[in-house]
């Protein structure tokens, strides 16, 4: 049986090491079918895009089919499939569901097809070629790091090192064209260790303890309740048992 042709597919490319990304729409048979068959994560050779693309590998990261459904890793079927997905999931965003509410969402397979209309891949080997709008320039990241422990990974910075010195700076533009600039603006950081989070952390240890002292406490207080109120019922059953005997004695002695 012959082949069907297959339809054009865009390809957006992203080069995570200059922070390009690239769009491009392939319509060749030739230059396709490296990607057909292919799953989720796998990583391709590009030599068949062009010359320039020789040496370069390509990771397929992701794709949409023509209604815009989009692929689910795990999911190993070329077709349409609906999943019932929960909040947090891969393709379901879970806005205004509940706690533990789950829908049926309708998702594409993790293999690519001749459904599959836009695909995403990033290059994890560059080749020798320079790819205009991918190697050939570098656009810098707008924010800089948040958390303390990427911080300091950043500037290879040791543990007693102030990583509150080290954060990246933005200026903010002025509001009319050729102001002056306004001042400038750094993020919070997260996870940062000062003496007041060890002092918060120290408090809430104490009161950790405490609760479990005094739950100790009244357990123990309860258990010695429980023995006291054993004993007098005890002793109440042990009275009740001496006075029936001695009142079958004294019926005895009169018979």
């Amino acid at each position: 049986c012959l082949r069907p042709l297959l339809a054009a597919m865009k390809l957006n490319l992203a080069n995570p090491s200059t922070g390009c990304q690239k769009m491009m729409e392939v319509d060749d048979d030739k230059k396709l079918g490296i990607f057909m068959e292919k799953r989720l994560a796998a990583e391709v050779e590009a030599d068949v895009l062009g010359d320039e693309w020789a040496g370069y590998v390509l990771k397929i990261m992701g794709g949409q089919d023509k209604q815009g459904f989009p692929m689910k890793q795990g999911v190993l079927t070329k077709d349409r499939v609906r999943l019932m997905l929960g909040k947090g999931e891969q393709c379901c965003r879970g806005y205004g569901m509940r706690k533990g509410e789950r829908y049926r969402k309708s998702v594409r397979g993790c293999i690519v097809g001749h459904h599959t209309s836009v695909l995403h891949c990033v290059i994890i080997k560059k080749g020798p070629a320079e790819i205009e709008g991918l190697t050939d320039n570098t656009v810098p990241r707008r924010l800089g790091p948040k958390r303390a422990s990427k911080i300091r990974k950043l500037f290879n910075l040791q543990k007693d090192d102030d990583v509150r010195k080290f954060v990246i700076r933005r200026e903010v533009p002025a509001k009319e064209e050729g102001g002056k600039p306004r001042d400038s603006k750094a993020p919070k950081i997260q996870r940062l260790v000062t003496p007041v989070t060890l002092q918060r952390k120290r408090h809430r240890m104490a009161i950790k303890k405490n609760r479990q002292l005094k739950a100790k406490a009244e357990a123990a207080e309860y258990a010695k309740l429980l023995a006291q109120r054993a004993k007098e019922a005890k002793e109440k059953k042990m009275e009740k048992l001496s006075q029936r005997r001695s009142q079958r004695e004294s019926a005895r002695k009169e018979d």
